[in-house]
């Protein structure tokens, strides 16, 4: 069916393409599937690292590396990739991104060993990111309309938020219905799907492109400190937050991306122009987003250590647990959030947002080792389900409300950077945190299942610490401000002053 439709697109005239209003609308989910693909494969592996243990025959340590590759390459080159695509084009970098993690993919499934793996898996985070960077910025072209950029925001963060749940349960079913290497073969005609509809649907930029003074050496600083700094993050678990190691890399990291910011304040034509920090809404909405993001990765990833190691789910069992969460941000994200937003603005709803996924974690602290699923953990799903659908295209709109064209590539980046490391921060602190705390217990003599509950109740707690930041941030973000500010009202024009056809 794939094929068929992608023959109907092709052979479709060009100014028919053009003239349709559903061109539009086409190119989003041409880009969403890139987005999605990007999102299952960070967590598509977690359920089959056992199966591709015994088959490649990892190491204990070593196995970490299939995930940490991944992570490692993807949020390093975001920042990079989403400047490329103002530069030269962000189609050609999207479709360059698609081909990349494509054969990526295909490298992985065909792995015979562990370091073509893991060489595999880094690659296919440099497409990942080359292919997703610029999405934003796309979109922000495509919708250049108030109500139906909202619409569009809205579809985007439903497949951000509900890929990592997709990808835990095609995990499970794939890998017991066939094999580990079906969960990267899957990406192929995936991928060729997405590179053919994104040649004819998704338009160009006027790209400037690269001169001769174009600046050399912030891309290798930028690249090189995000690249140590997520290398600190995902390896922190392993070797702990106080150690050497991770503080070594940490300030390394740190001090890179000091010179970065100094170089580029010099330059008169830096790959990241540091005016892009100075736009209204990008900074404090990016903030606002990591501390959800770090806060509701404890549903996703603590969530599914409780259920498997406390309740004994099975994999599939695990992937339909988490099913109230993408419902009810699916239902909000198709059908109330963007009426809600072209109504009352998107500052109310990112507050009730927030306010519901802090309401949804805190009810996450009565988990027991025998407590009702229907009487408490679909309704604590529920309900952060429904403040992420509230919250995370409202945000998505206020980041990229005042950008303009010509950087609308870069704010993309910048997006994308802090989801991905909020993330990346969100799995290693809860994860240190409460292997930490259960080790504790367990030296203090407390039975087994009493000390994973008391170690993901601490991880529970940090998580609501970060929902009630968020909280306290909109607070202090959107004091004073008419609840009558629609962000996607604010810069729509400028906004596509950037698009040209292809």
């Amino acid at each position: 069916m794939v094929i068929i439709f992608c023959e109907m697109m092709i052979r479709m005239p060009s100014n028919a393409r053009h003239e349709s209003p559903r061109a539009r609308w086409i190119a989003l989910v041409v880009v969403c599937l890139a987005q999605l693909m990007s999102i299952v494969d960070a967590t598509i592996v977690n359920v089959a690292l056992p199966s591709i243990q015994r088959s490649l025959r990892f190491g204990q340590s070593d196995l970490t590396w299939v995930v940490n590759g991944y992570l490692i390459s993807y949020g390093s080159f975001l920042l990079l990739a989403g400047r490329l695509g103002d530069l030269i084009g962000r189609k050609r970098t999207f479709l360059a991104g698609v081909a990349l993690f494509t054969l990526a993919s295909a490298a992985c499934g065909v792995a015979p060993s562990q370091p073509t793996l893991i060489a595999a898996r880094f690659v296919q985070g440099l497409g990942g990111a080359g292919a997703t960077a610029a999405i934003m910025a796309i979109i922000t072209v495509e919708f250049p309309l108030p109500h139906e950029r909202a619409k569009a925001m809205s579809v985007y963060m439903f497949v951000v938020s509900c890929g990592g749940s997709l990808g835990l349960l095609a995990g499970g079913v794939i890998t017991q219905a066939l094999d580990w290497h079906w969960i990267f073969f899957i990406n192929v005609p995936v991928g060729i799907a997405t590179f053919v509809l994104a040649r004819r649907w998704v338009r160009e930029n006027a790209a400037p492109g690269i001169s001769r003074d174009v600046d050399a050496a912030g891309p290798v600083l930028v690249t090189s400190a995000m690249m140590l700094g997520t290398y600190a993050i995902v390896t922190s678990t392993s070797y702990g937050w106080g150690s050497a190691h991770t503080l070594g890399f940490a300030g390394l990291a740190a001090a890179l991306l000091v010179a970065f910011l100094a170089l580029e304040a010099r330059l008169k034509n830096p790959i990241m122009p540091l005016r892009i920090f100075r736009v209204r809404g990008l900074p404090s909405s990016s903030l606002i987003r990591g501390l959800l993001i770090t806060g509701m990765y404890a549903t996703f990833f603590i969530g599914v250590l409780y259920v498997q190691h406390v309740r004994h789910y099975g994999v599939l069992h695990t992937g339909l647990a988490f099913l109230p969460q993408t419902l009810s941000l699916a239902v909000l994200s198709f059908a109330l959030t963007p009426r809600l937003m072209a109504r009352f603005g998107a500052p109310p709803l990112v507050l009730a947002g927030v306010a519901g996924c802090a309401g949804g974690l805190a009810l996450l602290l009565e988990l027991g080792a025998h407590t009702s699923y229907v009487s408490l953990m679909l309704p604590a799903y529920a309900l952060i389900g429904v403040g992420a659908g509230l919250s995370m295209a409202p945000l998505l709109t206020i980041a990229m409300a005042n950008v303009p064209a010509r950087d609308a590539g870069m704010a993309s980046g910048i997006v994308n950077t802090s989801l991905q490391l909020a993330g990346a921060v969100g799995v290693a602190v809860l994860g240190a945190v409460s292997t930490t705390h259960t080790r504790t217990l367990l030296a203090q003599g407390d039975p087994t299942r009493t000390a994973l509950l008391g170690g993901y109740h601490l991880a529970f707690e940090v998580a609501l610490g970060c929902a009630c930041a968020a909280v306290l941030a909109s607070l202090l973000t959107f004091r004073g401000r008419a609840a009558a500010v629609r962000a996607p009202e604010v810069a729509a024009a400028p906004a596509t002053s950037g698009a040209s056809s292809s």
